[in-house]
């Protein structure tokens, strides 16, 4: 193994420097001492006459002249033995070499840090134990005695560092395990015998031990509390496991399903803390006619007993809710301070559903743009495989189940960025691209002929339900329209794949985007002629009836039904298929659908926010149907299918996923429940705003009641007035969202063009150093000759004195 080439730098002693040494705590004395240093660096240099001239261009020299050619920046890089030496010496390939050259830096760290705790200065110590500025800067190879007595000084000084400092400053050294085990324990080894002798003068020396067990064990009970936290996280090994055998791509749909699990969790909790809990405490009077009994059809059709339960709008109330109180044996009347406080349980419906819905719009938000940060980084990818391959694994996982996971993952995901590498190198022909587009243009105007066809079917099957009409005794006819939805809503997906062989998209990232695209537009379409079948149609039919309810039992039959066909797709498009294509068709098993399988996460979770005005507990419904469907799906993809056989980097896939959810999906819901608060008029006999014209008209009847109430309160009538009915304040912040949507973007270009500078700067250091570099080599080429010079004429001028 080749010797490290060592460089010392020989400096002149002058009589100055038996003087005393700077302390590295006088900035103008360092100031002075590095100046002295340069200038008698410099008069050195100009005493042996080397002058750094840029060499001309010549003639390559011949090999055996002992010189070579300086090298341009594009040139191989090959040096004499003096430059070779001083590359040697140079800090940044000393640093990861020399451990002196590690001890000597952090000592001169831990320094400092003492001086920040109050640390005496060094006036007073011996030019030993002081930090020499020359040692440190310029002996960058010292030998073992001086390399010992700096290891001795690193470790008093971390000895008189606080235990938190002193670790941090541990693991921060570019240092082996080992090497940080001696140093750690050896200052650990001054402090006890410190303490055992601070200990024998005391009166308790068994306080001290006392102490360290103490901390020993709430340092153990945090790791252990936080290791805790670890593993309570849902599905923490699945994930992972899920991630190293079928990629990132598949991984993404895991991991939306868990975001989605999260949305409603959230949106729940105010809906139960305010709303269902609220109306159970106070259950309304009951109705005249018999409440039917429970038959089991109820959970499919959502109707019958659950009628007449929390479960739907129709059960609360629109009176102001109060504590009941006991009249006094006496048989007096109740006192005012007995009543409690009052709660309006319309104005509380309408806001509670409001805030639901803010809260879980700020929550969208927030995810998206730190799902953009996360995916869409400023940047290059370059040397990205060089950084999986060396830097991925992580050093503490130290079971072998932990160990196996990770290595898969850095396997797939290896895989994966060779597999984008790849999809770069290849271009098509012009001849193949004009075929491809040809295409392309029929594929899309056969998937969109059958989104209209869905359309028409499902508007024309909804017409038909009006004009014949259900009776109550026939709660199984209810669900013809949803599972003619649901039917066409599983059927389509499987043309629209089998129209997408024929594309035969280069990246599979491509074909899975398309493959969302045309589901999702097949999937609005009739969501959009559903609620007009909702709000435009059945209202208008049901007068006299509780429309509200109605439409909370389509969304719930929508949502049953629609996770029975899910069921019904993994059990024969995933089960029965993988048994086909193994025994019959002898093929591999099939891979798992992520277009598909999101895109019905997300069209459950738009019947969530489109229901929750009418039934609140049907995010709780959506929740159950969530943590089944993840445990079907996991158990259905590591026995039914296989990694995709081009493995592709989901780099992006939940920020796609969060946005699809955001605009196509809330904001449809959003303005679908806007609608219906503000122009629809609710049904006369039930719910808490049968006595209103609008459902908005609660708050207004609320803010009338405080203008009568007193000046105490004017302020909010004033809000109302000037913030909620002007129009100005919706503009105004409209506006503002997007300037700050602007300056975002034009932070992020900004960032952009000074990372390009800042790489360019990068470049043009790299060729600063090449040309001091060859200044260098110049010089001692220089140096070389005149010496070489001198030799001759010293031989001469001997031979001719022996003549």
């Amino acid at each position: 193994m080749a010797q490290p080439l060592t460089f010392v730098l020989s400096v002149p002693e002058t009589p100055e420097d038996h003087g005393p040494e700077p302390s590295p705590y006088d900035e103008s004395e360092v100031h002075d001492s590095f100046y002295q240093l340069i200038q008698e660096q410099s008069q050195w240099v100009a005493e042996e006459g080397l002058e750094l001239q840029q060499r001309e261009p010549g003639p390559p020299e011949t090999p055996g002249s002992g010189h070579q050619t300086l090298l341009g920046p594009e040139d191989p890089l090959v040096h004499s033995t003096a430059t070779l030496r001083i590359l040697a010496s140079m800090p940044s390939r000393t640093i990861g070499r020399s451990r002196g050259a590690i001890i000597s830096q952090y000592y001169n760290r831990t320094v400092r840090l003492r001086r920040r705790v109050s640390r005496p200065e060094l006036r007073g110590v011996g030019r030993s134990a002081r930090p020499s500025l020359r040692l440190y800067d310029l002996e960058l190879d010292p030998v073992a005695l001086e390399e010992e007595e700096k290891r001795f000084l690193l470790v008093k000084e971390l000895q008189g560092l606080p235990v938190a400092q002193r670790d941090h400053v541990l693991r921060g050294m570019p240092l082996g395990l080992a090497e940080k085990r001696c140093l750690r324990e050896e200052s650990r080894t001054l402090t006890r015998k410190r303490r055992g002798r601070r200990g024998r003068r005391g009166l308790l020396p068994c306080c001290g031990r006392l102490r360290d067990a103490c901390v020993l064990a709430l340092h153990s009970l945090g790791l252990g509390l936080l290791s805790g936290l670890h593993a309570l996280m849902p599905w923490r090994y699945a994930l992972k496991r899920i991630g190293g055998q079928f990629g990132s791509s598949v991984l993404s749909y895991f991991l939306f399903l868990k975001t989605l699990l999260a949305f409603n969790a959230l949106l729940l909790l105010p809906l139960l803390a305010f709303l269902v809990g609220v109306q159970a405490a106070f259950p309304p009077p009951a109705s005249p006619g018999a409440v039917p009994a429970f038959t089991g059809l109820e959970l499919l059709t959502g109707a019958g007993r659950f009628t007449h339960t929390v479960m739907y709008y129709g059960y609360y109330s629109n009176t102001t809710l109060n504590q009941p109180c006991v009249p006094p044996l006496d048989g007096g009347q109740c006192s005012r301070e007995a009543d409690g406080l009052p709660y309006n349980m319309p104005l509380a419906y309408l806001f509670t559903v409001g805030v639901a819905f803010f809260i879980t719009c700020i929550t969208l938000v927030y995810s998206m743009s730190h799902s953009f940060g996360e995916s869409y980084r400023v940047g290059s990818t370059a040397g990205v495989h060089a950084v999986t391959v060396f830097c991925s694994w992580d050093h503490k996982v130290t079971q072998k189940r932990a160990s196996r996971v990770q290595h898969d993952n850095i396997r797939t995901h290896l895989k994966e960025l060779l597999a984008e590498w790849q999809l770069r190198q290849v271009p098509r022909s012009l001849c193949g691209r004009l075929r491809q587009v040809a295409v392309l243009g029929l594929v899309w105007l056969l998937c969109l002929g059958t989104a209209l066809g869905c359309t028409v079917a499902v508007y024309a099957f909804s017409e038909l339900m009006i004009k014949s009409p259900v009776s109550t005794e026939q709660e199984g006819a209810l669900l013809a329209l949803p599972t003619v939805v649901c039917v066409l809503n599983l059927g389509a997906p499987y043309l629209y794949r089998c129209l997408a062989a024929l594309e035969r998209h280069d990246s599979p990232v491509l074909e899975v985007y398309v493959a969302i695209c045309r589901n999702l537009i097949l999937k609005m379409v009739i969501l959009g002629i559903l609620c007009y079948h909702w709000l435009g149609r059945r209202v208008g039919v049901l007068k006299e009836q509780c429309w509200e309810n109605f439409v909370g039992q389509e969304l719930y039959r929508l949502m049953v039904l629609d996770f029975i066909f899910v069921l019904l797709d993994t059990l024969f498009g995933e089960l029965v298929w993988r048994l086909i294509s193994e025994k019959k068709l002898k093929r591999e098993k099939p891979e798992f659908d992520i277009a598909g399988n999101v895109l019905e996460l997300i069209y459950g979770q738009t019947l969530t926010w489109l229901g929750v005005l009418f039934s609140p507990l049907l995010p709780a419904i959506q929740i159950i149907k969530l943590l089944c469907l993840f445990y079907i799906k996991k158990t259905s993809l590591m026995a039914n299918c296989q990694a995709p056989r081009r493995p592709w980097l989901a780099s992006h896939m939940s920020t796609v996923f969060v946005s699809l959810l955001c605009f196509p999906s809330f904001l449809g819901a959003a303005v679908f429940l806007c609608y219906a608060v503000w122009q629809v008029r609710p049904s006369s006999t039930c719910g808490p705003f049968r006595t209103l014209d609008t459902m908005y008209e609660a708050g207004k009847v609320w803010v009338r009641r405080l203008e009568q109430a007193g000046p105490s309160v004017s302020w909010v009538p004033w809000i109302h007035r000037y913030l909620v009915e002007n129009t100005f304040p919706v503009y105004l912040v409209s506006a503002l969202l997007l300037a700050v949507i602007y300056l975002n973007i034009q932070v992020v270009k900004g960032q952009r063009r000074v990372m390009c500078l800042l790489k360019e700067q990068i470049s043009n250091e790299g060729e600063d150093k090449i040309f001091l570099i060859n200044k260098l080599h110049s010089v001692y080429e220089r140096k070389e000759r005149r010496a070489g010079r001198t030799q001759e004429a010293e031989q001469l001028a001997g031979d001719l004195d022996t003549w």
